[in-house]
C-alpha cells in the first residue's frame, strides 16, 4: 500500500517553519509505515518563502515572466523537502528525489518513505504528486494545506462561499480554471486537475491538523473535500 501526500508549503513554514507541524507529521509517518508493507510518497510545496522571493524578483526585475518565478518557487519547495526528506533519513533508502520520471513504474519502491519538491516550471508540486500517484499505482492523493475544505467560491472575497464535503472533477476544473500562474493560492492547481481527472484519480483536500489526517489513513469519517471519485461509505 503506497499513500501519495501532498503537502503544502503554507503548512511547513507559513512564515517561518513551523517545527511542531513538522515534527507531529513525521511521527504520524513513522506510525503509519511502521505497519506491514506501507509506504508513503511526500511532495512538499514553497509556502510562503516561495512567495516572499517570487515577490521580491517580480520588484527587482520588474519582470512578471513565469518560468523565473518557477525556478525560484521550485528552489522553495526542494528546501522544505530537504527538511522532511532528512527528518525521516532512515526511512529513505534515496536521495531527495528531483525529477519523478526517474521513479521506475509500479508500486514498490525501495525504502519506506519518498520525499520530492518541486520538478520543473509549468505547474505546481500538486503535477508532481499526481505524476508520482501514477507511477507508484496510488489511486487517491491527499493533498493538505491552511483550509480545511475547498469552497464552492474563494471565501475571502465572496461571502457567499460554502464548504464542499464532494466536488466533482467537472465543477472543481470550474472553480480552479484552466492556467498555472506561479504562486497562485488554489486548492489544486489546474495542469495537476486536468490530469487528475484524466487518470480518474481522487484527491482528499484537508487542512494541517494531524489528527484528521490520521482518520484519513485509518479510512474512518474526517474533515475535507473529496475531489473526483465518490467518498467512501
Amino acid at each position: 500500500m503506497t499513500v501519495v501526500i501532498s503537502v503544502g508549503g503554507s503548512i511547513i513554514a507559513p512564515e517561518g517553519v513551523d517545527c511542531d507541524f513538522v515534527r507531529g507529521f513525521c511521527a504520524l509517518v513513522r506510525r503509519f509505515v511502521a505497519h506491514g508493507e506501507r509506504r508513503m510518497v511526500l511532495i512538499c510545496g514553497g509556502g510562503a518563502p516561495a512567495r516572499r522571493y517570487q515577490e521580491a524578483y517580480r520588484e527587482i526585475s520588474a519582470s512578471t515572466a513565469h518560468e523565473e518565478q518557477d525556478r525560484i518557487g521550485i528552489a522553495a519547495t526542494r528546501l522544505n523537502a530537504a527538511l522532511l526528506h532528512d527528518a525521516l533519513a532512515d526511512l529513505t533508502d534515496r536521495p531527495l528525489l528531483l525529477n519523478p520520471e526517474e521513479l521506475d513504474q509500479g508500486p514498490q519502491f525501495s525504502g519506506r518513505v519518498l520525499v520530492s519538491g518541486g520538478w520543473k516550471p509549468g505547474f505546481s508540486t500538486d503535477f508532481v504528486a499526481v505524476t508520482l500517484a501514477e507511477k507508484c499505482g496510488a489511486d487517491t492523493v491527499i493533498n493538505l494545506s491552511n483550509i480545511d475544505k475547498v469552497y464552492s467560491a474563494d471565501p475571502r472575497t465572496n461571502p457567499d462561499a460554502q464548504p464542499l464535503d464532494t466536488i466533482s472533477w467537472t465543477d472543481f476544473r470550474r472553480l480552479v480554471g484552466d492556467e498555472w500562474v506561479p504562486g497562485a493560492n488554489l486548492p489544486f492547481d489546474p495542469i495537476a486537475t486536468r490530469r487528475a481527472a484524466e487518470l480518474g484519480l481522487r484527491v482528499i483536500a484537508a487542512g494541517r491538523d494531524i489528527a484528521n489526517l490520521e482518520l484519513i489513513l485509518e479510512g474512518k469519517p474526517f474533515v475535507g473535500t473529496t475531489i473526483g471519485a465518490a467518498a467512501p461509505d
